[in-house]
């Protein structure tokens, strides 16, 4: 894809800020696995410093990701341990680094760390061409029956303005018609088109200091989507549809496996690529 920060007087830069919370089920750890010789969460903000934004800092729980992130030269701060979610950690960072009301924040999960620089700028610009929506996310094709099925993979459903109608984790849109027993998807479902919705927002922070005094809705608490508080409340989201699939993050070991394997399938490089060596 394609897509470039802006950093004019109208549209200035933005600041890329990525949550890392030590504990995880799944992985625990996680921000600070091993991948060709670099913690996780240092590489994804490689990946943030690459976007273009004024500023990558890492918001983190833990004073063992303060320190690393230190030893790399990246900016960090600590947070509280108890946010319910990443936007509330995004939250508090914003007020700690006392940015503007109409600073753009794009969250970088902390568990990408091959997330492509023309997103997060992409993202971000995204935000910054419709004044009128309280966030900006991302969304591509989906081209597989078994992805559209999926509950673990989050659908989208969007206006012809691209803004976001409704995120699930069911089969949205639903085709009333579809021919019994399929194994693909219609031609009608591609025309859509069905949209996988990616992990990747972008916020002013006027909005951060309204979401932790958002009541959560029901529909957030059924599907466990938090992007679905925001729709609720009236709050639009403007969605930018990406041409491919972004790069695997990592969940699991199973994944941190898969993102090893591809590092070093490209040389394993182990520098920044702002220009700092490690």
């Amino acid at each position: 894809m394609t897509g470039t920060s802006s950093t004019d007087a109208a549209n200035p830069g933005f600041v890329a800020i990525i949550p890392a919370r030590l504990s995880s089920t799944r992985l625990p750890g996680k921000p600070l696995a091993d991948i060709g010789g670099v913690p996780m969460v240092i590489r994804v903000a490689w990946q943030a410093r690459a976007s273009g934004a004024a500023r990558v800092v890492i918001a983190t729980d833990a004073p063992e990701v303060l320190r690393i992130a230190t030893e790399h030269g990246i900016e960090a701060l600590l947070t509280r341990a108890d946010h319910p979610s990443g936007t509330d950690r995004l939250a508090e960072a914003a007020q700690s680094l006392r940015l503007g009301t109409e600073t753009r924040v794009v969250n970088v999960q902390g568990d990408e760390p091959l997330i492509d620089p023309q997103a997060i700028a992409a993202v971000a610009d995204a935000l910054a061409r419709d004044p009128d929506c309280a966030i900006a996310t991302a969304a591509h094709p989906i081209d597989t029956l078994a992805d559209y099925l999926n509950p673990n993979v989050v659908k989208v459903v969007v206006s012809a303005h691209d803004r976001a109608l409704y995120f699930s984790r069911a089969p949205i849109p639903f085709e009333r018609d579809a021919a019994p027993g399929a194994d693909s998807l219609s031609a009608a479902l591609r025309s859509a088109p069905v949209l996988r919705h990616v992990g990747l927002y972008a916020y002013r922070v006027a909005f951060l200091q309204r979401y932790p005094g958002l009541a959560r809705s029901p529909l957030e608490a059924l599907e466990s989507l938090e992007q679905l508080r925001a729709l609720w409340h009236g709050l639009p989201i403007t969605v930018l549809r990406l041409a491919d699939a972004p790069a695997p993050g990592v969940d699991t070991p199973a994944d941190l496996e898969r993102v090893r394997a591809l590092v070093r399938s490209q040389g394993g490089q182990a520098s920044d690529p702002a220009g700092s060596a490690v």
